[in-house]
């Protein structure tokens, strides 16, 4: 008898456990007036309306609290209506609602969801992002459908192709959650089974998630024009997750071929978003360079989402590979060592990389067979994950970056913010990209090293564009000084009264710090002497610009006698100044470095002539470039 009224204890404390735990601030309960005040807004509500608790609705409430921040971030409010202390018509007068949530959408009820489909967290939010997209991806079921939406986006969009066993996993949120990203910039397909699957090459008897990129707009890396009707097809070969989807859209994005003219040990690794992908290299000589071309554009193909390949021109005098090998290729955990080979057939490299696909599939059906062995193991996966944002999310996950170095702008004082600093960087990101927030954190080191330096006229600066989508998607001809940003994240660097320069160097602190030391100086810097001009070539840069190389460029023009503006007799004479440069080049160490003919031809065209051109009008023309 003790016993039993301990259980009946313990049960009661589990459960007022999870409706206090359901009652807490992150699940808003709305009263009547407030859900129909948020109604009438048009804001998008996901809410559940409670008769009375019962141990099943208690679990429900906990996942569905589980759910609020996530939804949150794609604008969807998430809450509950105590129908024992508020009155909504319609809702909480009938009782077959009790095992039923509502979504609501521009002022009336969107979509209504029975409690069995909805069971946990990634339910939730799987199903709710597929009705909010439910326009957006389509679902096919045979291979004529299929057929017919290639043919509908040749040209136009590339397809994102994705396979779940059922709806409402971890799977299926996943790919909701890259749809709701992406889904402007590809076509998402959802399937689930069907005939379709035996096109694709799929074992239904043991079916595991997969996705499928098809390749239907027109692309540069196509030697001749696609004769088939079915657009070429790449298979992601990794567990499907949100992470692993963004990394292989990412790598959907690389160039088919990149041409080198520099020795493969020369060649960097793949920089970032590529870096945990192998590269594979192939020689090309003079006499057969369209062959050549040709070849590694077929094999590039059959690489495609496996291995980067580049084509190594052997003219260069820079590359010193012996004859005898005609490919080589690096891995990313070896990524400074490159193998040579001798092919007879592209074959051979396309089973040395299959073997290794080979063995990643072993690996994770090795996982699958061993799920649910721990639960506390249910985060596990993320340390088999090769790729460093990845790693950096996980490593820092559930915590949030300290934002105290950075100023937080909204629409409210973006422009009386931008008007008080010389220069400000501004970081637009998404804090449920798994990208974003891992650069966030670069972006704040970034701050604090400027801080810690004093360089105090720069304003570092962030807008989230989930919470600020009038800012970051405001049109040419608004008040703000830059395009709509589609891209994250994007940082850019704003000057009162000029316009926005993007950062197009890699997402990292390094290279972030370095751009904006040098973007300080103003540029262009005019000179109007000779003197002027060997002070601005020999100046010495901000310390924390030590150990780079930093490349000045200076240019001659004629400018009329206009106010402002220097007379022709204020110049040097171009080839006493000429002259001059010419000395400061000899002197630079290290000016001499490997370049292509093509280019070499080119830097000594522009060492032994000057260019002058005559003056029209209010134009000025340059005499030379250097």
């Amino acid at each position: 008898m003790m016993w039993m009224c301990v259980t009946v204890f313990l049960l009661w404390m589990r459960s007022g456990r999870c409706t206090d735990k359901a009652n807490t601030s992150d699940l808003i309960e709305y009263t009547a007036a407030d859900f129909y005040e948020k109604l009438h807004s048009g804001k998008m509500m996901f809410i559940y309306f409670e008769h009375q608790v019962s141990p099943t609705i208690s679990l429900f409430l906990v996942e569905l609290e589980k759910s609020v921040e996530a939804l949150q971030d794609y604008g969807v409010l998430v809450g509950k209506v105590n129908c024992n202390k508020e009155l909504v018509y319609t809702y909480c007068a009938e009782e077959q609602l009790l095992h039923t949530a509502f979504l609501f959408r521009g002022g009336k009820e969107f979509l209504s969801f029975d409690l069995d489909t909805i069971f946990d967290v990634n339910s939730i939010v799987s199903e709710v992002l597929f009705a909010i997209l439910r326009d957006e991806i389509k679902y096919v079921h045979t291979d004529a459908d299929l057929l017919a939406m290639e043919k509908a986006a040749r040209g136009k969009k590339d397809i994102v192709l994705g396979y779940v066993c059922s709806l409402g996993t971890q799977e299926h949120r996943s790919i909701m959650e890259t749809a709701y990203v992406y889904g402007s910039k590809y076509q998402f397909i959802l399937i689930t089974g069907g005939p379709v699957l035996k096109h694709l090459g799929v074992n239904e008897s043991s079916p595991s998630p997969r996705v499928w990129f098809l390749h239907c707009r027109v692309h540069s890396g196509f030697m001749t024009p696609m004769t088939s009707e079915r657009c070429p097809l790449t298979r992601m070969r990794k567990p499907l997750s949100t992470l692993s989807l963004h990394s292989f859209l990412q790598l959907m994005e690389a160039p088919l071929v990149t041409e080198v003219y520099d020795d493969p040990s020369s060649v960097q690794p793949p920089q970032f978003p590529y870096q945990q992908t192998p590269q594979v290299f192939l020689f090309s000589h003079p006499a057969t360079e369209h062959l050549d071309l040709d070849t590694a554009t077929t094999l590039a193909w059959r690489l495609r989402g496996l291995a980067l390949l580049l084509l190594v021109h052997r003219q260069s005098p820079a590359v010193k590979t012996l004859d005898e090998y005609n490919a080589a290729y690096r891995l990313p955990e070896k990524s400074l060592e490159v193998k040579y080979l001798t092919l007879n057939s592209l074959d051979e490299v396309l089973v040395l990389f299959a073997d290794q696909e080979k063995d990643e599939e072993e690996e994770e059906e090795d996982e699958e067979d061993n799920e649910g062995v721990d639960d506390d193991e249910e985060d596990s996966h993320f340390g088999k994950l090769d790729d460093e944002i990845a790693a950096a999310v996980f490593e820092n996950r559930g915590t949030l970056s300290d934002m105290d170095s950075v100023t937080q702008l909204t629409s409210d004082n973006f422009h009386s913010a931008v008007a008080q600093s010389g220069l400000t960087v501004v970081l637009f990101y998404l804090k449920w990209d798994a990208v974003s927030m891992a650069f966030l954190s670069s972006f704040i080191e970034v701050a604090e090293r400027l801080a810690d330096s004093e360089v105090n006229e720069v304003q570092m600066s962030v807008v989230d564009c989930s919470e600020w989508t009038d800012l970051c998607a405001a049109q040419p001809g608004s008040a703000v000084p830059f395009q709509p940003i589609t891209a994250f994240p994007s940082v850019l660097l704003l000057h009162p009264q000029h316009p926005a320069q993007h950062f197009r160097g890699m997402l990292g602190s390094e290279s972030l710090h370095r751009f904006i030391m040098i973007s300080r100086v103003a540029s262009p810097v005019r000179l109007s002497t000779l003197e002027e001009a060997q002070s601005f070539l020999l100046e010495v840069p901000h310390p924390e610009l030590a150990g780079y190389q930093l490349d000045r460029v200076v240019g001659l023009f004629e400018a009329q006698t206009q106010t402002g503006l220097l007379d022709e007799d204020s110049w040097p004479p171009a080839f006493e100044f000429y002259d001059f440069l010419k000395i400061m080049d000899m002197q630079e160490p290290d000016s001499a470095q490997q370049q292509t003919p093509k280019e070499e031809e080119e830097e000594v065209n522009v060492k032994e002539h000057v260019v002058v051109e005559d003056m029209t009008g209010d134009n000025r023309h340059a005499h030379s470039e250097l």
